[in-house]
């Protein structure tokens, strides 16, 4: 990229998707312009376009950053886990928490818009070059905790959809009928992860 040195490059790149995702966690996807995002940074928006071919493109880097930092999250808290019960429920805890806190990954997760943004890019822009990889599914640990013989199911992908499935509680959080405050509502999640815990281990 002409006109840059690559210290300069990393540096405005690293601007871009910090002003990114503040803007889309504060204003959403749809309500954010790239005029901005560069008025932020404090670049043209041609600028703007020497690193990303669309506003589309950020979002997309930025809910791949925000999925990256809640797997170090996860795996961290699994990690100080003593035992595979103990490890279903900090996974879970931590990851409706984070659903709760951060819309990025609310719409990460419970609305799949990474997987539906690298489509759409892929559909008009032909870039193959662009990941799929989405995280609406494929949550991590499944697969070993389906082998041990304490665990109810032996098939990962069904332990998968029953986390994300579960993940949707979240959003009951602002429903117009059920738990009535923020103490009730974590009172009610945390007695639903108990449950959940309870029927995934045959000895409990």
């Amino acid at each position: 990229m002409s006109g840059f040195s690559e210290e300069e490059r990393e540096r405005i790149r690293a601007e871009l998707v910090a002003a990114g995702r503040e803007l889309f966690e504060r204003f959403g996807f749809e309500r954010t312009r790239v005029k901005d995002v560069t008025e932020a940074v404090d670049i043209g928006t041609s600028t703007f376009y020497r690193f990303y071919d669309s506003k589309e493109a950020l979002y997309v880097e930025v809910l791949r950053a925000e999925r990256e930092a809640l797997e170090a999250s996860i795996a961290e808290a699994v990690a100080a886990a003593d035992t595979p019960r103990e490890e279903v429920r900090v996974l879970l805890k931590t990851t409706l928490r984070e659903v709760r806190s951060n819309p990025l990954i609310s719409s990460l997760i419970v609305d799949g818009e990474l997987r539906s943004l690298q489509e759409r890019i892929v559909d008009s822009e032909g870039d193959e070059g662009i990941e799929r990889a989405a995280y609406d599914s494929n949550m991590p640990f499944a697969a070993r905790w389906a082998e041990l013989d304490a665990f109810r199911y032996d098939d990962p992908e069904l332990v998968d959809e029953l986390f994300v499935s579960l993940v949707f509680t979240a959003r009951s959080r602002n429903a117009p009928i059920g738990a009535d405050g923020d103490a009730a509502h974590e009172r009610v999640e945390d007695a639903l992860i108990e449950t959940v815990v309870d029927g995934l281990f045959v000895d409990g």
